[in-house]
């Protein structure tokens, strides 16, 4: 039913303004009285769950960040049968993002080009949206504020970090979104390296415990600086590496040329982003073993899922699969993985 509603209606509707009513639909749905229980009783499969980074993820199946920007939809997406859901970008300070149109649906390539800008209402919001109980796992991606330039990133990173670290079940730093003038400079060692004890310490100051620490990075890099990222991984004791963000690669796509031309830059998501994504985890597996959790996003379906899992991965997440296929992906998804 889902996918001829999206044939026949979403598909020529502005895909922003879509996924805002869409979701706003979905959070009023599951807002009705006892409906998330049921919801997750029904669609959430037994025998599932995933221990990873000291946290018990009830599927292994994690939405992506981008999807529930500002922290205002997770509970009704973990009733979807998420294990997780990873909510952000954030930034130390709210910002509009880029200028609207920023999204698009390249519906050949089974795929989305975005813009977006990390568009949010800033971390502190977050938060504040982030406290009370909750029936899953439910991470923070944080990236830089745009006005910020690479020598405040550190500082930058922190704010963010320091706002969100007491309500976060783990952090992601996000170094690898393509709409942030200067922002993949940062996945360079030096950098990165800064940001994360600048992180480190910031989480410090707000909890006594633990908080498991990832980094988000681009399928776009060279296999040397994937090498480079994996070997910091390990030098810094982070808890997990996600593989990996959108592309800018506009090769092999179905969409013709001048059409993907007309809408601009922007990263795209889905299947044109699946071989060198699973490429990617290949290589930080060899790389890192069973030292560092490895979460693979992108492009991933129903019918690739296992690949990814025998590739190495602990758990995955999706966002462009949802979009194409509608609330019930959690469920066929999870349901096709070996147990």
């Amino acid at each position: 039913m889902y996918r001829f509603l999206y044939w026949a209606v979403l598909r020529h509707l502005p895909a922003e303004a879509t996924h805002n009513v869409a979701f706003a639909l979905l959070r009023a749905w599951m807002a009705i009285p006892g409906m998330k229980a049921l919801s997750r009783k029904l669609l959430l499969p037994r025998g599932q769950a995933v221990h990873a980074m000291g946290l018990t993820f009830a599927s292994p199946l994690i939405m992506a960040a981008g999807f529930d920007k500002n922290a205002t939809g997770y509970r009704a997406l973990l009733a979807l049968g998420f294990g997780g859901v990873e909510v952000g970008t954030v930034t130390a300070r709210a910002q509009p993002g880029n200028p609207k149109p920023r999204l698009f649906r390249l519906h050949r390539d089974h795929a989305l080009l975005n813009r977006m800008g990390f568009n949010n209402h800033g971390a502190a919001a977050a938060a504040l949206r982030l406290r009370g109980p909750r029936t899953g796992v439910v991470g923070v991606n944080i990236g830089k504020t745009k006005a910020v330039d690479e020598a405040e990133a550190p500082a930058d990173y922190a704010a963010s970090a320091r706002a969100v670290a007491a309500v976060a079940d783990y952090l992601v730093i996000n170094v690898s979104s393509p709409n942030t003038p200067g922002l993949r400079a940062l996945q360079g060692t030096a950098p990165l390296r800064a940001i994360i004890v600048a992180v480190r310490a910031a989480v410090a100051d707000v909890r006594a415990t633990p908080l498991p620490l990832l980094v988000k990075i681009a399928p776009d890099l060279a296999d040397e600086d994937v090498d480079a990222i994996a070997d910091l991984a390990l030098e810094t004791a982070l808890d997990g590496l996600i593989a990996t963000n959108t592309t800018i690669s506009r090769e092999g796509l179905r969409t013709d040329a001048a059409t993907v031309a007309a809408m601009g830059a922007g990263g795209i998501s889905g299947a044109p982003v699946a071989d060198r994504s699973l490429a990617v985890l290949r290589r930080l597996r060899a790389r890192v073993s069973d030292r560092v959790t490895l979460i693979a996003a992108g492009g991933i379906t129903a019918e690739n899922a296992n690949e990814r899992l025998a590739a190495g991965a602990h758990l995955l997440q999706i966002y462009t699969e949802f979009i194409y296929r509608g609330p019930l992906t959690a469920r066929r998804l999870v349901r096709a993985l070996r147990t």
